[in-house]
């Protein structure tokens, strides 16, 4: 077996986390598991051994997650591979939600906890020999891609949500709050600070990903929040989907793709984006893409750096 890579992984309680760090466990690989809370933890994550570690922090919290961060750095364990794979959806839900700090639950989840992760804990990656990002996102980024092309397509605008602070809906600062597009939106900001990692990193490998639609059957994992806003449509969208049309990716295979990006992919220092696409029903492809071409400007990425650095800093100052 290849020597045993510490693995630190975001999202690992449900879905394609879940199966994918079962996977990596198997194999031999160190894993530290981020849980929201001891009770998600205990109920999903039966399989681990005593060699998988599980924190506890939730990623709508900024300071739980900045207090996670200062306790892995006072460890002083590196990290060979951090994989950001968490992701909150609550499409069908017409009001926002907010976080402790007061934002936008998708931007806080997807977006912000992730950014706040990577700066906090880029000493530790930067230790290791052969360090890799791995950046859970999504074609709907991409306002030409099947899925972005449902409802209204992402777009940043000039950033005005995120200009004005916390108690904005959306990130292009538009009143109405949209869930869907707040998704997508925190996909595209996903695959931007991908691009401005591997800028200002340029010896670290930083990919990005997207699975594929995955609709497990169950009524746990990705969907669960959109599915308590309209169960029947939920379903209904899920059958046909997945079991009519076939157009998508089961929940082991995107959890094989992500082990595969995290253990196995020959990583060159820079960005990737690797997504999953259907090809025809019940096929996919998995290989190099171009992002949307707002996900490509460097511009924008570094903005939206700045920004989401500030509110995360404004957000830490005003818990003190």
């Amino acid at each position: 077996m290849a020597e045993a890579r510490r693995v630190l992984i975001t999202g690992a309680s449900s879905g394609i986390g879940r199966h994918a760090a079962r996977r990596m466990e198997q194999e031999g690989h160190r894993l530290t598991l981020i849980c929201r809370n001891h009770q998600r933890a205990a109920e999903s994550l039966d399989w681990i051994d005593p060699t998988t570690r599980v924190l506890e922090a939730d990623l709508a919290d900024l300071e739980q997650v900045d207090t996670l961060c200062a306790t892995l750095l006072q460890e002083q364990e590196p990290i060979d591979a951090l994989v950001l794979n968490a992701g909150l959806q609550y499409a069908g839900h017409r009001q926002p939600r907010w976080s402790r700090q007061g934002i936008e639950l998708t931007l806080a989840v997807n977006h912000l906890a992730h950014q706040l992760m990577l700066m906090r804990l880029l000493p530790l990656l930067l230790q290791a020999d052969e360090p890799r990002v791995v950046i859970t996102a999504s074609e709907v980024h991409n306002p030409t891609s099947g899925g972005g092309r449902v409802g209204s397509p992402a777009g940043l605008g000039d950033l005005a949500g995120l200009r004005s602070g916390a108690g904005s809906a959306m990130v292009d600062g538009k009143e109405r709050f949209d869930a869907d597009k707040a998704y997508k939106d925190s996909k595209l900001c996903n695959l931007l600070m991908g691009q401005e990692l591997a800028r200002n990193q340029p010896r670290l490998p930083v990919i990005a990903w997207s699975p594929g639609l995955v609709i497990p059957r169950s009524q746990d994992g990705f969907f669960r929040e959109s599915r308590r806003a309209n169960p029947l449509g939920q379903t209904l969208f899920g059958v046909v989907a997945r079991d009519l049309l076939r157009l998508t990716e089961s929940i082991e295979n995107a959890g094989d793709l992500l082990t595969r990006l995290v253990l196995q992919l020959n990583a060159q220092p820079g960005f990737q984006y690797w997504s999953n696409s259907l090809t025809r029903p019940g096929q996919h492809r998995f290989e190099p893409t171009a992002p949307s071409a707002e996900a490509c400007d460097p511009e924008t990425a570094t903005e939206l750096w700045r920004l989401s650095d500030h509110l995360i800093a404004t957000a830490l100052a005003d818990q003190c």
